[in-house]
């Protein structure tokens, strides 16, 4: 399988997308989110918001949007491809990293074979830069989720296609 990262604005079908190469195709995959969470943010946080669960703290990040941030840049410091290189190391697809300067650093090691965008730009409004650095420019594969779920579906078997093709060409 190859490794794969999906980036996007918040609440744009990044997850949705993982999820269908997950089950349409075998893929494995992990959100930015969940690792961070299970890695080290509910130790982090639980006594300071009271949290009694993983799923308390992680239906709560929404409010601490920021904390987050600043935690994830701290785990990532020095080595800005921590995060990517845990979720990585169990999974073909990482979801939802958020800043440019930790993408520039797994592009430098090789750490991803494509960075692909899920884009519903004309459905729902981009995120500030204050929490999403990640340009669109940046992806080699956009996927656009501006239609219906069979729409994305055909988006991704595209995806998939386009992944199979550039593969065989690699090995030419």
């Amino acid at each position: 399988m190859n490794s794969i990262l999906i980036v996007g604005h918040a609440r744009h079908g990044k997850d949705t997308v993982a999820e269908i190469l997950r089950d349409s195709y075998g893929y494995t995959f992990e959100s930015s989110s969940h690792a961070c969470l299970r890695i080290f943010i509910y130790e982090l946080l639980k006594d300071k918001y009271g949290y009694t669960t993983l799923e308390e703290c992680f239906q709560d990040r929404v409010n601490h949007r920021a904390e987050w941030k600043q935690l994830i840049t701290m785990y990532n410091t020095p080595d800005k491809t921590r995060l990517a290189r845990a979720i990585i190391k169990d999974n073909d697809i990482y979801v939802g990293m958020r800043c440019e300067d930790e993408l520039a650093a797994c592009d430098l090691i090789g750490l991803f074979d494509y960075v692909i965008w899920v884009d519903a730009d004309k459905r729902k409004p981009p995120e500030s830069e204050e929490s999403m650095t990640i340009k669109l420019d940046d992806s080699m594969y956009v996927v656009d989720n501006n239609g219906t779920e069979d729409d994305l579906i055909k988006q991704v078997e595209k995806l998939v296609r386009f992944m199979k093709v550039d593969n065989i060409l690699e090995g030419l």
